[in-house]
């Protein structure tokens, strides 16, 4: 279980969805933090990972499907980066229960907000996935003490959490 903690303008967005607060994630990359973002004319949905900054760019619409496409979108990044296929699905299903809540962080916020503003440095045809890819190689000031990169953060992340002989 995880809480997606949203913007104000996403939860707008996402009413009549109920706030409610959750325990503790249950999820290696803990909760995570959305925005809604405009990049020209499209709409999107940028997510950022509470332990690693691992971002994940989604279309906005349709809404109702929103939690699912990040969930997907979070297996295909992670299987880019070469995680552990088992410890990929082990996420996956501990991402199948979902809060939805406010933001609570203004490290992860003002992480989001970086990421927001480079998101129109990317050309339009390119696919979400490889913006997102890109975003992960971002150097980002509270990760220059360990992995410097959301993707490497991540990488890390995954490596601890692996059993042994896996």
């Amino acid at each position: 279980m995880f809480t997606l903690r949203c913007t104000q303008r996403l939860l707008t967005r996402l009413t009549p969805t109920q706030v409610e607060e959750a325990g503790p994630p249950t999820t290696e990359l803990g909760d995570w933090y959305a925005n809604l973002v405009y990049v020209g004319r499209r709409q999107l949905v940028l997510a950022v990972s509470e332990r690693t900054f691992l971002p994940v760019v989604v279309a906005a619409a349709p809404i109702i499907t929103l939690v699912d496409r990040i969930r997907v979108e979070t297996a295909n990044m992670l299987r880019a980066l070469n995680v552990d296929p088992s410890a990929v699905d082990r996420e996956l299903a501990e991402m199948s229960r979902v809060a939805i809540g406010r933001t609570t962080s203004r490290q992860v916020t003002g992480v989001m907000v970086d990421f927001a503003k480079a998101l129109d440095f990317y050309p339009e045809g390119q696919s979400l996935h490889s913006v997102s890819l890109k975003l992960a190689e971002t150097p980002c000031s509270p990760l220059y003490k360990s992995a410097i990169s959301p993707d490497r953060a991540a990488q890390s992340l995954f490596a601890k959490s692996s059993p042994p002989g896996s």
